[in-house]
């Protein structure tokens, strides 16, 4: 019993010898196994779980150890993974447009936002119709203004007499123009059409318009304060400082009103007069319209000699006349306002009668061709003769007799 012990001692120290030195392997828990002496159950379970763990750390050991090549393939894939991101040589449309990228997130904002964007097109919406509208029916109240304003003109520049009778023989085509039997019945039916533009259409460019052919016919009716009222009005409104023609015309009709005030109130005349130059000097110096300018001198020279002053006057008309000598420059700026034919033709006259040897006689004008011009007095004058002499049977004045 005693040798089988020694011969198995020995062949432990043996493989103890041979084997490497690990406390974990089998055998040397076997050995500690041994060295304590006969081991219970319980101490058997955990023997073999402790072995099966240390077989297990081994066999892992082995499988998790990699190669050169699988190492250092795993360090390139780990760099691959954090590298930046490589930078573009090439522009694309969010480089070349950063108009597109707001679009984008605009388009993303709208979908997120889709109730508030929809609230919002609306009312927009709601707004380009309410402009559409107004805009249609402020077209139409202008348009039924302009319509009613024609019709008012119609009626101021109508024919005066008697209508044709129904039963007339010889039916002539009809005129569709009206026709008024009186002056007084043709002013006022004007009037009365004027004074529904300016109450229907107010502040309108027709009404307007229609205050300032009010101002006219009123001072026909020998109105002054009412008709300067009217030209007062017209010459403060945007028609008036848009439109030059329009503030030419208030300015000389509020002229003409003081004037009038000066005749009906010989007392006052001074001051009215004074009021009538003032308006006609702010006709010359605030509208640039061609032909306004000489008409506003014409009417300071009428409202001088009223006063007396035929210096003042004379040195007006002179003026006026070198300026309507001179050759009209058809590439001026200024606009060309109405025309007025017989200006200088009344301007002349007037100047001949403050004194005859500052402005030609009629019989020293000239036509174009070379023969003394006439005045239509004058050429009437001659027609009356020379039928007078053809129903007596004599030569026309001047001719001789056969």
């Amino acid at each position: 019993m005693t040798d089988e012990k020694t011969s198995e001692d020995e062949a432990k120290d043996d493989a103890q010898e041979s084997a490497p030195d690990d406390g974990a392997s089998p055998e040397a828990i076997a050995r500690r196994v041994a060295a304590l002496g006969e081991e219970d159950q319980s101490e058997k379970l955990a023997r073999d779980e402790e072995r099966k763990l240390a077989e297990r750390r081994a066999v892992g050991k082995k499988k998790t150890k990699k190669g050169g090549l699988e190492v250092a393939a795993s360090k390139k894939l780990s760099k691959i993974g954090t590298r930046a991101e490589p930078k573009r040589t090439l522009a694309v449309a969010a480089d070349a447009d950063p108009l597109i990228e707001k679009t984008a997130k605009l388009s993303e904002w709208a979908k997120e936002n889709q109730k508030t964007v929809q609230i919002v097109g609306g009312l927009l919406a709601a707004a380009l119709l309410g402009i559409a509208g107004f805009l249609y029916f402020e077209h139409k109240h202008e348009t039924e203004a302009s319509v009613l304003l024609t019709k008012a003109v119609q009626d101021e520049r109508a024919r005066i007499g008697e209508p044709p009778k129904d039963d007339a023989e010889d039916k002539a085509p009809v005129d569709p123009s009206p026709m008024f039997k009186t002056y007084e019945l043709r002013r006022e039916a004007a009037l009365a059409k004027y004074r529904e533009v300016e109450t229907r259409f107010p502040k309108t460019g027709a009404a307007i318009l229609a205050r300032l052919a009010e101002g006219s016919l009123l001072l026909d009716k020998h109105e002054p304060d009412p008709a300067a009222a009217a030209f007062t009005e017209v010459k403060g409104s945007p028609l008036a400082a848009a439109d030059q023609e329009v503030k030419g015309r208030a300015l000389e009709g509020l002229g003409f009103a003081y004037e009038l005030k000066a005749q009906i109130t010989p007392a006052e005349a001074p001051k009215f007069l004074d009021e009538a130059a003032k308006a006609y000097k702010e006709l010359e110096n605030t509208v640039d319209i061609r032909g306004f300018k000489e008409l506003a001198i014409y009417h300071q020279a009428r409202v001088a000699q009223n006063r007396g002053e035929k210096d003042k006057a004379k040195e007006l008309l002179i003026g006026l006349k070198e300026r309507l000598s001179k050759t009209e420059d058809n590439t001026s700026n200024v606009p060309q306002g109405p025309s007025f034919p017989y200006l200088k033709e009344v301007a002349m006259d007037r100047l001949r009668e403050i004194d005859p040897s500052a402005a030609p006689s009629k019989t020293q004008q000239t036509s174009p061709g070379g023969n003394p011009s006439l005045s239509p007095a004058q050429i009437r004058k001659m027609i009356e003769d020379a039928q007078k002499h053809q129903k007596s049977g004599g030569a026309p004045p001047g001719g001789d007799r056969h």
